[in-house]
């Protein structure tokens, strides 16, 4: 379907301007889209460097502004077309605030750990890694054995019960024992 462009002066536009704001007359911006649709459609290709596509959906928000916002409108601060353009304007500009992403910086501070561990936590982490070597030492052998096997050299329960050649529950009482003289270890050194 092609449009079918109206062509007006500048006081025929006031007027129709006015019977918009004022009554929200249907024919009158009808009219007033008829003429400055094209025109608008015309310049948002310019402004979008062709594309075709974008330059339709902006010139359509644009109309629905002048149709919303046309008790704003002030002839005696500006011609009809002048406010239009503006508003179209004011669309492209803010399409284009909505297309800008920031690109992800890897090095942005924000995503970069602190290079050097704040010293209050590295005393912190200091103490504890002393009291639970404190607190080891008072493990006989066989519990600080599973314990070291399961949790600092990472071996499964099941592994540690081949290489000890124990029952698995005796591998799991064992650590389970531990932790909890460990615990209690650590609770004595902490008073």
């Amino acid at each position: 379907m092609e449009e079918e462009t109206v062509s007006l002066d500048a006081e025929r536009i006031k007027a129709l301007m006015s019977a918009v704001a004022e009554s929200r007359d249907i024919v009158a911006f009808e009219l007033l889209y008829r003429h400055f649709y094209p025109r608008v459609r015309s310049y948002m290709v310019k402004m979008t460097r062709g594309n075709r596509i974008l330059a339709e959906e902006l010139a359509q928000e644009t109309m629905m502004r002048v149709w919303h916002k046309a008790t704003l409108f002030d002839p005696s601060k500006a011609q009809a077309s002048t406010w239009i353009f503006t508003i179209a304007r004011n669309q492209m500009i803010d399409s284009v605030r909505r297309a800008i992403k920031p690109d992800f910086d890897p090095n942005d501070p924000a995503f970069v750990p602190d290079e050097f561990e704040a010293a209050d936590s590295l005393i912190e982490r200091q103490q504890s890694a002393a009291a639970l070597r404190g607190a080891m030492t008072t493990l006989k052998g066989r519990y600080a054995e599973v314990l070291r096997m399961s949790f600092f050299e990472g071996l499964t329960h099941s592994t540690i019960a081949e290489k000890l050649n124990l029952p698995i529950g005796t591998v799991k009482s064992r650590i389970r024992l531990a932790c909890e003289k460990l615990r209690v270890a650590l609770q004595d050194e902490a008073k």
